[in-house]
């Protein structure tokens, strides 16, 4: 995928970027620009149209037709560029004229062809759920943004490839995981990357509103498909794409009867042809049909953000105004001291023990873990929105004020990280107590990465931040591939297997909620547990029926094939002796 890059100071209002190409002056363009004249301007304007954005943006009255206010002249022909470039209509004036797209050259045919297959696949394979079908849709789509930017002459640069490939790895989570909660999370950070590499962005705006181009660009990318198809209308060679019609035509019925007469001679061949083939009912067409238009579309938009992406790093967010040091530094150095007085105490218990704690306090020894925890996690994420105003208000008038920031910063950054490490120890006490769930997992893998944005800003102050935005952005794609990969449903289950072996504890009820991730490590309890355990996800797959293998992730085929071989085996009554019907929360 290519990479944009900072517009020069002269194209903040649209036009293309320093490497990239300039469409050539000759030839058809798909995206209708400013040399049409709207509708209502007088005639004696037409020919000077093209200039009068130009000339009204200057303020000047030359650029204005008779009888229009050059202010006014000015305000209509910025709207008119705002409604051409379509969604851009709705954001603000200063975003839009700094982040619109450039124009583009009709859209290949290849691109075309590639947003249909796109299509065909949505329909085909998405229709019984995520799975492998996902990736298998997603192929013809990327294939159509390579081809459109190929087409456009952007290069593709390191940070794209690295972008595109992250976003194909965390499109591989639900083809890897049954349960859907990573799989959710995966699907958004691989949106997050796929605009990355698309649109090139490396500043924090950029990176925060990369994924809003997408609806931009699908609002562009349906008017270039449009315009290609009705400029391809008009003057349709026949010799040229009738013999291919024919032959695709020839090999289809071809397909059809030989394949259906090898089917009938042969059961195994049958067998896998049915595996391998979806199979299409008249119930579920209006729903393949709307996953046609939306594959098909969102590949046409990735191709029309991949030839013309949206400049989002010329948005620019001025800084505040530079306080003085004692009215910046004040507040934060006495933070600085209440996170050093919190981490002594902390220090202090950690070296004389939580047993003189809890007498002192009267808590038991998992309620001290859950009260701290959360308070914790808000102290972590309060302190990055203070770092992150510190920094819009900081004294910079020298070199002198910037190590003072430097210091003061990375001073309280150095003290979250303990607090981070605090809570972090309290949730371990809390999992020794009461076993892992869903959500305490969740939450320490957010404040492990809370630690890593904080590690980065630290870094960032030594080696600069230019490339700050994207190291967060890379970290948090690679913390929910991690997650996913990590498999939390079979993490969770084999903890608390393991807990049990340990000290013969186990919640059952829990069990009962977690997906198919989790039967591996089930497996291994003794019976009759095990049947309970396994008693929710069994009814779950059975009520799934069968699922073809282009919707089935491989957590769930290895969940059907243990429970193929070792089925549930006790009752209704031994499991509800066992209290696998009693409910939890958390």
């Amino acid at each position: 995928m290519p990479e944009n890059t900072d517009g020069a100071p002269g194209d903040a209002a649209g036009g293309p970027p320093a490497d990239a190409p300039v469409d050539p002056p000759t030839g058809p363009v798909a995206d209708t620009g400013a040399g049409a004249a709207p509708a209502g301007v007088p005639a004696q304007a037409a020919g000077r149209h093209a200039g009068g954005a130009a000339g009204g943006a200057a303020g000047g009255p030359a650029g204005a037709p008779p009888g229009w206010d050059p202010k006014a002249w000015q305000a209509y022909q910025v709207r008119r560029q705002r409604a051409e470039s379509g969604a851009w209509s709705i954001a603000p004036l200063a975003w839009a004229e700094a982040a619109r797209p450039a124009r583009t050259a009709p859209v290949p045919t290849a691109v075309l062809l590639a947003a249909v297959a796109a299509g065909l696949a949505s329909g085909l394979f998405l229709g019984d759920g995520l799975g492998p079908g996902l990736l298998i849709a997603v192929v013809p789509a990327m294939a159509g943004a390579y081809l459109a930017a190929r087409a456009a002459r952007r290069r593709a640069r390191p940070w794209s490839v690295a972008w595109a490939v992250g976003c194909a790895a965390l499109l591989a989570v639900p083809a890897l995981r049954d349960a859907g909660w990573p799989s959710t999370l995966a699907l958004l950070a691989a949106v997050l990357l796929g605009a990355l590499a698309l649109h090139g962005s490396r500043t924090w705006p950029g990176v925060l509103l990369s994924p809003l181009g997408f609806v931009d660009s699908t609002v562009l990318g349906i008017r270039w498909a449009w315009n290609g198809l009705r400029s391809r209308g008009s003057g349709v060679d026949r010799t040229r794409w009738l013999p291919v019609a024919k032959a695709a035509a020839v090999a289809l019925v071809l397909l059809v009867l030989f394949g259906t007469l090898f089917a009938s001679a042969d059961a195994a061949f049958a067998d896998l042809l049915d595996g391998l083939t979806p199979e299409i009912s008249l119930g579920d067409g209006p729903v393949r049909l709307v996953l046609f238009v939306l594959g098909a579309v969102l590949a046409l938009a990735a191709a029309r953000a991949a030839a013309a992406p949206s400049r989002w790093d010329r948005i620019r967010i001025a800084p505040g105004k530079p306080r003085s040091r004692v009215e910046w530094a004040l507040p934060l150095i006495v933070l600085d001291l209440l996170f050093a007085g919190f981490n002594a105490v902390q220090l202090a218990v950690l070296f004389g023990g939580y047993d003189k704690v809890l007498e002192s306090t009267g808590l038991t020894y998992a309620e001290y873990a859950r009260q701290g925890f959360w308070q914790l996690l808000w102290a972590t994420l309060l302190t990055l929105a203070v770092i992150a105003l510190a920094l819009r208000w900081a004294p910079r008038a020298g070199a002198g004020d910037r190590r003072f920031v430097r210091v003061v910063l990375g001073t309280l950054c150095a003290l979250t990280l303990v607090v981070v490490a605090s809570a972090l120890r309290r949730m371990d006490l809390y999992v020794d107590a009461y076993g892992l769930t869903r959500l305490r997992v969740s939450v320490a893998a957010m404040e492990l990465w809370l630690g890593l944005v904080i590690v980065l800003i630290m870094a960032a102050g030594v080696f600069g931040a230019r490339w700050l935005p994207r190291a967060v952005a890379a970290g948090a794609a690679a913390a929910v591939l991690a997650f996913g990969l990590l498999s939390p449903d079979g993490l969770v289950a084999e903890k608390n297997v393991a807990r049990f072996e340990q000290a013969g504890k186990l919640d059952l009820a829990y069990f009962q909620s977690l997906s198919a991730d989790a039967v591996p490590a089930l497996d291994r309890l003794p019976e009759p547990r095990r049947s309970c355990a396994l008693r929710g996800i069994n009814n779950e797959l059975a009520g799934r029926g069968q699922v073809p293998w282009y919707a089935m992730s491989l957590g769930e085929y290895r969940a059907r094939q243990i429970l193929r071989e070792r089925p549930v085996t006790a009752s209704y009554e031994v499991c509800r002796s066992l209290g696998i019907f009693h409910s939890r929360t958390g």
